[in-house]
């Protein structure tokens, strides 16, 4: 897909990522960017340095996403590509909590489910469209310290891969982005030692990625091409890289 004259929506728009792809998407010709965020201050000024619009817009919340899309399809028009960007990150273990899980559940998960059982009929009836979630890595390896973003960026991965298999001969077009560390406000407040394995990029680079894998429609989307060898040698060898694994934490505590 070419973004010239799309219209386009990214959730999390206001900072990191999102911030990135609405100013990179903007400058690609795109007819009108939507930047949706709980931080309305911080998405507007995105939009105001793109021209776009923004909406305040909590992912976890399906009333706020039901309001997000239908607004852009009223008011500005029919969306072309929505970027499921938004995501939290919450360290522990099986002490995590109930609320805990549901809340980024709702966020990492949920969010991407809501917006495509609206969009997915919609974009049909037209022809077709294309979804975007943003994941992580963590979805394909896992997250040392984070049991819960280990598992809702996994079930994010695989919601963006039945999407693909379910709709795609339909004119669905589907991408699922999976960095690794990212230099956002997100990660300023993990311990980077367990993401930054292979080097923090910049949200810059990671839209610079996005925009060349939407123009040939890639569904896996890999900032750090490493992660593909790491995909590997864990589909290959189970044990031998849990086992890997295993000693890399040990490392962080040591």
């Amino acid at each position: 897909m070419e973004l010239k004259d799309k219209i386009i929506v990214i959730t999390g728009g206001a900072s990191g990522i999102g911030a990135a792809m609405a100013r990179r998407f903007a400058a690609e010709g795109a007819k009108h960017v939507v930047c949706a965020d709980r931080d309305l201050a911080g998405a507007q000024a995105v939009a105001d340095e793109i021209g776009g619009t923004a909406i305040a817009t909590d992912v976890g919340l399906n009333a706020d996403i039901v309001a997000l899309i239908e607004t852009v399809e009223s008011d500005i028009g029919p969306i072309d590509l929505f970027v499921s960007n938004a995501g939290i990150g919450l360290d522990g273990g099986v002490e995590t909590p109930d609320d805990g899980w549901q809340r980024i559940w709702d966020i990492n998960v949920q969010a991407h489910i809501r917006a495509a059982r609206l969009l997915v009929p919609k974009m049909l009836a037209r022809g077709g469209g294309y979804i975007l979630s943003t994941a992580s890595a963590a979805g394909l390896l896992a997250q040392i310290g984070s049991a819960p973003y280990s598992v809702t960026k996994h079930a994010a991965v695989s919601f963006a891969e039945w999407l693909a298999i379910t709709h795609g001969a339909d004119g669905l077009k589907v991408s699922v982005l999976c960095p690794q560390g990212v230099d956002t406000p997100m990660i300023a407040g993990m311990d980077t030692a367990t993401v930054d394995k292979d080097g923090l990029v910049s949200p810059e680079f990671v839209a610079e990625t996005v925009l060349a894998a939407i123009q040939t429609e890639q569904f896996l989307i890999l900032p750090h091409p490493k992660v593909a060898d790491y995909m590997q040698f864990k589909a290959g060898d189970p044990d031998r890289w849990i086992k890997g694994m295993q000693r890399w934490q040990a490392s962080l505590v040591d």
